[in-house]
């Protein structure tokens, strides 16, 4: 009986010294969910699709600002040019037609002149008398002086324009030069055709001035040349032409 109870203590001591090894190993051992595993493969391929992301963001940065340069561009494009000469050139255009509207006699006007003419430039008439052909000859004079002065006037015109025509000149070029945008390139460029149009429109009329004062000249020579046909053929007619007769130089007492 004694030796029952030595040899139970004994396996009960040998399993209690068998079982503290495996619960220190329980107790020591870490959980498998609770371990950091690092994968390199795993984190090359996060890599990867960051760089790729970034470069995505990168390239929609790059294309927003080249959009919000296109429209700063548009913008400039579309600006308007804060410099207008049209009222400079609208005077200057005025003061010519009021030179050229103020001409003495003979308008430039198509049917004044052919009433003017039938008047005073056609064919002499037989029947006018002596005091109507010289009254003809002076009104035909005073057309052609006032032709010339007319034509003086105009060219006076003209050259005072000459000043008015540069500074609006060199303002447009400055305008031209500085521009920002397409529109107020092209806007200062049809200013300036504009500009060139009324100095055409001057010497047109300047032109025009001096071909009328030349042709009044020339129509009071034809008159002035029927008018002497007429006269000489009046002094030669008989009967109403000169008369011989005695000429008495000196007193001779009778």
């Amino acid at each position: 009986m004694r030796t029952y109870h030595r040899r139970s203590h004994a396996i009960l001591l040998a399993v209690s010294i068998l079982s503290v090894p495996l619960v220190v190993s329980a107790t020591l051992t870490t959980p498998a969910y609770a371990l950091i595993v690092f994968d390199p493969s795993n984190y090359a391929q996060n890599v990867i699709q960051a760089a790729r992301a970034l470069e995505q963001i990168t390239h929609q940065i790059t294309s927003l600002q080249n959009e919000a340069q296109m429209l700063i561009n548009q913008a400039r494009n579309l600006a308007s040019l804060p410099y207008s000469s049209l009222q400079q050139i609208q005077q200057s255009v005025q003061r010519t037609q009021q030179l050229l509207q103020q001409a003495q006699n003979i308008a430039f006007n198509v049917q004044d002149i052919d009433q003017m003419f039938q008047q005073q430039y056609g064919t002499i008439s037989l029947s006018a008398t002596d005091q109507q052909l010289v009254a003809g000859a002076r009104s035909r004079w005073h057309n052609t002086v006032g032709g010339l002065q007319d034509a003086l006037r105009v060219q006076a015109g003209v050259v005072g324009n000459i000043d008015t025509n540069r500074s609006e000149m060199a303002a447009l070029v400055g305008q031209s030069q500085g521009a920002t945008g397409a529109l107020q390139a092209t806007q200062a460029g049809n200013q300036l055709l504009a500009l060139q149009s009324q100095q055409l429109s001057d010497l047109i009329a300047l032109i025009s001035a001096n071909g009328r004062a030349g042709a009044l000249t020339e129509a009071e020579r034809a008159a002035a040349a029927e008018q002497g046909r007429e006269q000489r053929r009046r002094f030669l007619t008989p009967s109403t032409g000169y008369q011989p007769g005695n000429a008495r130089m000196f007193n001779n007492g009778n």
